[in-house]
């Protein structure tokens, strides 16, 4: 497996031959299982995701969406992203689908000038719904009757075909033509410096996602992009908004999260694991990230010490 690949999410659907996914997520997990809170991550699908409950800062390409219950935001495919903030009781909706769902059939004139130009596009990264703008209203109400069909059970029944599939797909395309059409005159043409950008900070991510236990340097993270240490934390300061060993210390304690949570290992062992030398660093960065201390982080989410 590349290194780079670490911080793909491939999305797995229920049916390969619709692949339209609903993914349900809270600071306790997420539903289906996949990439969520305050996981950086990217993906080849389209995503649009409603704010359900609380409120929310999604980080798109280093900058940062502040959204609240009832807002919703587009983001584009193969763009890095991670929910930044969620409040204590948020809850948000996310609908994945790739833009061949889009295009009718490939090489048609829709693909060709209406969604190629759009999707993937870096200067269109993301797109905030608010209520309020009538079309973006339409949108968030596509987006719900697109949840609520999708949570609806398959199944013809004795009213025949339900059509639900066909009509899901509807929605998708009628969602895409409002964001388009209305923000069409805003988009550009990706530079290729800014595209250099993309690739560089993904194969950095990567590197740090995969040697986080070792000791690392920033020497190390820049020669993973071939690029100087200078040119590394220009990017990881564009694209993360946090320099290469800040980040390298926040993913340490994301890990270190993520082993209380999931396993019954003792904080010491934890520690280690997350790539610390000792526990009371791995304590003092833990309360400086989270606001607690290993051992209340557990109790908070109902696991004993």
């Amino acid at each position: 497996m590349k290194k780079e690949e670490q911080l793909h999410e491939i999305n797995r659907y229920r049916d390969a031959a619709f692949p339209v996914g609903v993914y349900i997520v809270t600071r306790k997990g997420i539903e289906p299982n996949g990439r969520g809170y305050q996981d950086l991550h990217w993906h080849e699908e389209l995503q649009f995701t409603l704010v359900t409950d609380g409120k929310m800062i999604m980080q798109v390409n280093g900058e940062d969406y502040p959204l609240k219950e009832g807002e919703m935001i587009f983001i584009n495919r193969n763009l890095l992203h991670m929910t930044e903030d969620l409040s204590e009781n948020g809850r948000y909706v996310s609908i994945n689908f790739p833009d061949r769902l889009l295009s009718f059939f490939p090489g048609s004139r829709m693909e060709q000038d209406f969604v190629t130009p759009f999707t993937g596009n870096i200067t269109l990264p993301a797109f905030v719904y608010s209520p309020e703008v009538p079309w973006q209203q339409e949108g968030i109400a596509c987006i719900r009757e697109i949840i609520s069909m999708l949570e609806t059970e398959n199944g013809a029944g004795s009213g025949g075909p339900s059509f639900k599939e066909y009509r899901i797909a509807m929605k998708c395309t009628e969602l895409w033509y409002g964001l388009i059409s209305n923000s069409h005159e805003s988009i550009g043409t990706p530079s290729k410096t800014d595209v250099r950008k993309q690739q560089r900070i993904r194969e950095m991510l990567a590197y740090i996602h995969s040697n986080y236990r070792d000791a690392i340097t920033l020497q190390d993270v820049a020669a993973a992009a071939h690029v100087s240490e200078g040119e590394c934390c220009r990017c990881f300061s564009a694209m993360v908004r946090k320099s290469p060993m800040q980040y390298l210390q926040w993913y340490r304690i994301s890990k270190g999260q993520e082993l209380l949570r999931s396993t019954d290992l003792s904080v010491t062992e934890i520690a280690y694991a997350a790539g610390f030398g000792d526990s009371s660093h791995f304590i003092q960065y833990f309360k400086r990230q989270t606001g607690l201390t290993p051992g209340e982080y557990r109790r908070r989410i109902g696991r004993t010490e």
